[in-house]
């Protein structure tokens, strides 16, 4: 069996990569796709957790910027990562990948409540965890909420699935000539304000010394090349 170069990982999907060329909603053939890859990474023993964004279907910054109350607008972006996670863990449990949703706040119908060391159980028995809800407050991206969970379960790095194969210095779909990063330090992230995370979520990676990993989810096999270490995306760390 080839060796993974990690151990414990947290996957960082965005909403609105489950809605594939839509660009909303839910696509179920580009979730199963996603859970075909994880099912082959999970075959490496691999201990894994993942956090999904809601953006394919409502995101709260937006709702507040029309007048919504921030705090209501970002619950219903919490609530929106719910609808996402059980989507994936339908798709994951129909082709046999045990899999657990845990929520930031109860939600006992439709997922367990988010407890630290039962999350870590999970993923030692070979569960796939799926944080949902965010960090249960508003004012937090998933971006932070997979900075924190990471930290809370001694993930090894957190892989950021992107629609780009990496970190550029500019938007490379508007300029063809922008330069993409082979590594990245999280000083220079933050300095430069480049588009990994939100500022609140590379700080707390920093401070925990989390690497990050960004790289094409589009590309099929990516997230098993991520785990086994090879050279794809724009790796993030260090000093």
């Amino acid at each position: 069996m080839v060796t993974p170069k990690f151990r414990r990982v947290i996957l960082k999907l965005s909403g609105e990569a489950l809605a594939g060329q839509k660009g909303y909603g839910i696509d179920p053939e580009v979730v199963y796709s996603i859970a075909k890859q994880i099912k082959d990474v999970m075959e490496l023993r691999v201990q894994l957790a993942i956090v999904v964004g809601g953006g394919n279907i409502w995101r709260g910054i937006s709702g507040s910027t029309k007048g919504m109350d921030r705090a209501t607008a970002d619950y219903m972006g919490m609530l929106a990562t719910v609808i996402n996670s059980l989507a994936l863990q339908d798709a994951l449990e129909k082709i046999e990948v045990d899999t657990r949703v845990q929520t930031s706040f109860e939600m006992r119908a439709v997922a367990e409540t988010y407890i630290r060391r039962r999350a870590i159980r999970h993923m030692e028995k070979g569960r796939v965890v799926i944080f949902a809800a965010g960090t249960g407050n508003p004012y937090f991206s998933t971006d932070t909420t997979s900075a924190l969970r990471a930290a809370e379960v001694e993930a090894e790095i957190i892989l950021m699935a992107k629609q780009v194969d990496g970190v550029y210095d500019a938007d490379p779909l508007k300029k063809p000539d922008a330069k993409k990063f082979e590594t990245l330090t999280y000083i220079e992230v933050l300095n430069r304000g480049l588009q990994v995370m939100d500022s609140t979520a590379v700080s707390l990676c920093m401070d925990n010394k989390i690497p990050l990993l960004v790289f094409d989810l589009n590309q099929e096999g990516n997230i098993k090349k991520a785990i086994l270490g090879e050279r794809i995306g724009t790796f993030v760390g260090g000093e």
